[in-house]
């Protein structure tokens, strides 16, 4: 068995979904693992990974939109608040939706579908520097 492992940064601008499929494939081919699965974990409790569409940019636009009104901000009854408006709302959209991917290796790449890419799903208001573990094992 071999393994690897990185850190891929992911740059936001606020919320939304940033996909960084091409980093993982490029570092997911480079590893010389042939068949593996892929470990892909976010270290923060304020954002999340989505495997998602990516043809078509409405589907982030109405993800969005649902988790906006499905976790709204300024919602009387949160008492976590020190960190702003926006914050406990980040961590309950987060706690919905996921922080850790598992994605098959075949033949040294990725096992997507053909309209799938990986998505930091970013919860919070402000710009951050988000932190995405990578780890392949296989042989």
């Amino acid at each position: 068995m071999q393994q690897t492992q990185t850190v891929i940064e992911v740059v936001t601008s606020g919320q939304g979904l940033y996909e960084f499929s091409r980093p993982l494939r490029q570092f997911a081919t480079g590893s010389g693992i042939r068949t593996g699965l892929a470990t892909v974990f976010c270290r923060h409790t304020s954002c999340s990974l989505l495997i998602q569409e990516n043809a078509d940019p409405d589907v982030q636009v109405d993800l969005k939109g649902f988790f906006s009104r499905l976790v709204p901000q300024h919602m009387p009854w949160i008492t976590h608040t020190l960190e702003g408006p926006d914050d406990m709302p980040a961590h309950i959209k987060a706690a919905l939706t996921q922080t850790s991917i598992g994605i098959p290796v075949d033949a040294g790449s990725l096992v997507l579908g053909t309209w799938q890419g990986v998505y930091l799903f970013e919860h919070r208001s402000a710009p951050h520097r988000r932190q995405v573990v990578v780890h392949i094992i296989g042989e």
